[in-house]
């Protein structure tokens, strides 16, 4: 099962941060949460890792409209991407959000997840422009 949507840039890391952050504004989603995993395991356990951020992305009026369908759909937002840098390049992984309606069996959510599923493929697509 594919969980993901992944786009590998050759830019790096900061830049596409800033980038993959004005993407998805553009495409109605503000970041809410960001969690700089490298920093995190560093600091609580002393590991050494590659840059890995994790930012939170949530659209308000498509988590409205997920929440009417069912409350608990909470357990699956914000919808998390992922900026990690891998090598020579950096990747930017997005959270499916049809693996909303693949999770929990629930057909109410599936117009929800492809609008969402849209934006964050045009946000990454935007990437390489």
């Amino acid at each position: 099962m594919n969980i993901g949507i992944t786009v590998r840039l050759n830019l790096p890391f900061e830049e596409t941060v800033g980038r993959i952050r004005a993407a998805l504004k553009e495409q109605g989603f503000g970041v809410l949460t960001e969690i700089d995993v490298q920093a995190t395991l560093r600091e609580k356990l002393g590991e050494q890792m590659e840059r890995y951020l994790i930012l939170g992305a949530c659209s308000p009026p498509l988590a409205h409209r997920a929440l009417g369908v069912d409350r608990r759909i909470g357990l699956l937002l914000p919808c998390n991407v992922v900026v990690r840098e891998d090598d020579d390049a950096t990747l930017v992984e997005a959270l499916d959000p049809e693996i909303m309606v693949e999770a929990t069996g629930e057909p109410g959510f599936a117009p929800v997840a492809e609008e969402a599923a849209a934006r964050l493929r045009k946000a990454l697509d935007m990437l390489g422009s």
